[in-house]
C-alpha cells in the first residue's frame, strides 16, 4: 500500500524509538510505502525539504511555531496546518494514489486535508484516537461553556465532530475510550470503532551498574524507588502531586524520583527548594538515553491524571513502565481504566488522584511487598507484550483494510 501519515510530531530521526516511528518502521518492514508530513517549526529557521530512504518519503514542511510559544501563536499556527499540509500533497505528492491516511490526534484540523485525499485518491482513513480534544480542554479549565470561550469550544467541537466523519476507522486507546467516543458522538457506527492503543517494538535493554546510576543522581540504594517521567502539566493535576509528596517527603521506606518538564513544573520545582524534602529527587527533562538509564533502576512507576478530567485519558508513559518490567501506581479520575489495567493485570494498583490518604497507602503497600515487585514486573512485561505492540497494532490497523478491500 501507499500510506500517507500526517503528523505534527518530529520525525527528524525515523530511527528514533517511539509510539509512532516504531509503528511507521513496522509498515515499512511489511513493504509499504510511507510519505510523512511533518512540521519544520519556524523557530528553526529551515525552509521546506523533501527526504527519501528506503521506501519512506518525508516532507519537512515550514510551519509555524506550534509548541513552546504562546497560545495566540500556537492557535493560528494549528488552525493554519489544514491548508498547508493541503497544499503540500497537491505540490509534493500529486503524482501519488494513497491508499490509506493515517494520522492521530491531536490535531483535529487535518479534516479538510484527510477529506481532500480520500476524494482524489480512494483512500481510507484511520485516526488513532489518543486525545479527545476540546472536552479535554474544559476538564482542567482551559476552555468553558459558557462566555466568550464558549465560541472556542463550539468552534474546536465541530472540527472534532468533522474528523471523526472523515475517518472511516477510529482506533481509541482503550475500551473506556470506545465507549465514551460513542457515548459522546451517537452518530458515530459502532463497527468504526475498536481499541487500538499506543504501542512499541519491545528490546531487551542491556543491563546497567545501578551503583553508577544512584551515585549520579545520589539516590538511595535502599529504599523502594518510585520513579514519574514526563510531562508536568494541567492534565497531570500537578497540585495533587505536590500534596501527595508532602505527605511522604520524609520517609524512610520510600524515594520519589521526578523528571520532566512542563507548564506546572515550576511549582513542584518551588515545593523542592522550600520545603528540601528528604524523600525526594527532582530533575530536569532529560535526553531519552539517560532517562532510560534512570528508569532502569526504579521499583515502581507512578502515573498521575487531573481528578477533574471526565474523559478517559491512558497516558503513553505507561509502556515505559512496562517494557522497563515495572509495577505501576496510578493516581487518576474515575473515568480513565487504565488503573483498572495496571490492577487486572496484576502488576499495579491505582487511587483516586484526589486521596492523598490513599495514594500514601498504596505506596506503604508496595514498599512492604517489595518481595513481590520483581514478580509484578514480569506481569507488567508480558502485560505489554501482549498488548501492546507494533505488530499487533499494525496487524488491527491492516484487517480493517482488508476487510474493506
Amino acid at each position: 500500500m501507499n500510506i500517507l501519515y500526517l503528523t505534527i510530531s518530529d520525525f527528524s530521526d525515523l530511527s528514533k524509538r517511539g509510539i509512532y516511528t516504531d509503528l511507521i518502521r513496522e509498515f515499512l518492514a511489511q513493504g509499504h510505502k510511507i510519505s510523512i508530513i511533518t512540521p519544520s517549526e519556524r523557530r528553526y529557521g529551515k525552509p521546506t525539504q523533501l527526504l527519501s530512504n528506503d521506501g519512506c518519503t518525508t516532507l519537512r514542511l515550514k510551519t509555524g511555531n506550534l509548541f513552546g510559544t504562546n497560545l495566540v501563536e500556537k492557535g493560528l499556527s494549528n488552525l493554519l496546518l489544514e491548508w498547508q499540509y493541503k497544499r503540500a500533497i497537491q505540490r509534493f505528492f500529486g503524482d501519488i494514489k494513497f491508499d490509506l491516511v493515517l494520522y492521530a490526534s491531536p490535531p483535529v484540523t487535518f479534516a479538510k486535508v484527510i477529506e481532500y485525499v480520500k476524494r482524489r485518491d480512494g483512500a481510507k482513513s484511520y485516526l488513532m484516537l489518543k486525545d479527545i480534544f476540546p472536552q479535554n480542554a474544559i476538564d482542567v479549565g482551559l476552555l468553558k461553556k459558557t462566555g466568550w470561550k464558549n465560541f472556542l469550544y463550539r468552534f474546536f467541537r465541530n472540527k472534532e465532530k468533522k474528523f471523526y466523519e472523515v475517518s472511516d476507522f477510529i482506533g481509541c486507546m482503550s475500551e473506556a475510550n470506545v465507549r465514551y467516543l460513542l457515548n459522546h458522538n451517537p452518530e458515530i457506527d459502532s463497527q468504526r470503532v475498536e481499541v487500538c492503543p499506543n504501542s512499541i517494538a519491545p528490546i531487551e535493554r542491556a543491563d546497567v551498574d545501578c551503583s553508577v546510576i544512584y551515585q549520579k543522581y545520589k539516590l538511595p540504594s535502599d529504599k523502594t524507588l518510585f520513579v514519574y517521567g514526563g510531562n508536568f502539566g494541567l492534565p497531570q493535576g500537578v497540585d495533587f502531586i505536590i500534596e501527595a509528596l508532602r505527605a511522604n517527603k520524609d520517609r524512610t521506606d520510600a524515594h520519589f524520583v521526578l523528571c520532566g518538564k512542563g507548564t506546572e513544573f515550576y511549582k513542584v520545582q518551588r515545593f523542592v527548594d522550600l520545603e528540601n524534602p528528604s524523600a525526594v529527587t527532582l530533575l530536569s527533562h532529560l535526553p531519552k538515553d539517560e532517562y532510560d538509564q534512570l528508569i532502569s533502576v526504579g521499583d515502581v512507576g507512578l502515573i498521575f491524571l487531573d481528578h477533574r478530567f471526565t474523559i478517559p485519558n491512558f497516558p503513553s508513559r505507561l509502556i515505559s513502565y512496562l517494557e522497563n518490567r515495572m509495577p505501576v501506581l496510578v493516581a487518576s479520575d474515575i473515568n480513565t481504566d487504565v488503573g483498572q489495567v495496571v490492577t487486572e493485570g496484576g502488576f499495579g494498583w491505582g487511587c483516586e488522584s484526589n486521596d492523598v490518604v490513599a495514594f500514601t497507602n498504596l505506596v506503604d503497600k508496595f514498599c512492604k511487598n517489595k518481595e513481590n515487585l520483581s514478580k509484578m514486573g514480569q506481569k507488567a512485561r508480558l502485560y505489554l507484550e501482549e498488548h501492546y505492540t507494533v505488530a499487533k497494532q499494525y496487524e488491527t490497523i491492516l484487517s480493517k483494510m482488508k476487510n474493506t478491500a
